[in-house]
């Protein structure tokens, strides 16, 4: 579903991705661990074109996500066409980054309405049930301030649900979260996780990932170092820097 191949990233002389290159397919959840500044959350938001990239491609079903090939360049898509295209990659983020000033099921129902034009109705109807998935269905009617921590990331989590994305991308969900309120949170991605929703997860968890993850990148100065089955990457790796790094957290 997902094909990132050879893509590199720069902030100004600094190389933050170095040719990096993985597929995820569809209903496959992949956690990326790594040490902090090694390129996981760069890579997230390359592929939902939140950064662009110096080089490389990046596909989604095998199309372009916010480019199109002009000989052996690539060329940026006008925004309306990149909006057509990253509506069907949802992300949830370290902050939450939910509106303030609207209620819970406003923040859920405001881009399926605003980008998709569904009728009001029916983005009502499946957030509601996205809500009552997570467990919320009862704060409906709240505002973000009157929400724990954990709450907040579960709406967010709803309310990229609500866009019936094809595939979700988590940038390090829990690491805002108080220590009660992690479980929450992994719990419902672990349900997703199992429901066959296609996930990017990066994360400090070696528990969910070694549950929830069907395969485990290991990312280091911009590099994929490497990857394979949970149990291979968390128990038995290989590489050097992975074996540091695994004994350090687990």
């Amino acid at each position: 579903m997902i094909k990132v191949d050879r893509v590199r990233k720069s902030f100004g002389p600094l190389m933050v991705l170095k040719d990096v290159s993985f597929e995820v397919a569809a209903g496959e959840t992949v956690c990326i661990i790594g040490p902090s500044g090694s390129g996981k959350s760069t890579i997230l938001r390359c592929i939902n074109h939140l950064e662009s990239v110096n080089s490389g491609r990046i596909t989604l079903n095998g199309e372009l996500i916010a480019y199109r090939e002009a000989g052996d360049r690539l060329v940026e898509l006008p925004e309306k066409e990149i909006a057509m295209r990253i509506r069907n990659i949802g992300m949830v983020f370290q902050g939450f980054n939910l509106f303030p000033h609207m209620t819970v099921l406003q923040n859920l129902i405001e881009a399926p309405i605003g980008v998709k034009g569904e009728k009001r109705e029916v983005a009502v109807e499946r957030g509601m049930e996205y809500l009552t998935r997570v467990g919320l269905a009862n704060k409906a009617d709240a505002y973000p301030a009157q929400l724990s921590g954990g709450q907040k990331q579960r709406v967010a989590i709803a309310r990229a649900l609500n866009m019936e994305p094809q595939v979700i991308l988590f940038d390090e969900p829990t690491s805002a979260l108080d220590p009660e309120n992690v479980n929450e949170v992994l719990q419902v991605m672990k349900q997703l996780a199992a429901s066959g929703q296609t996930m990017i997860v990066v994360t400090h968890e070696m528990g969910f990932a070694r549950e929830a993850a069907d395969r485990v990148i290991f990312m280091d100065h911009g590099q994929i170092i490497e990857s394979g089955s949970p149990n291979d990457v968390l128990s038995w790796p290989t590489n050097p820097r992975t074996k540091a790094f695994v004994g350090s957290v687990l």
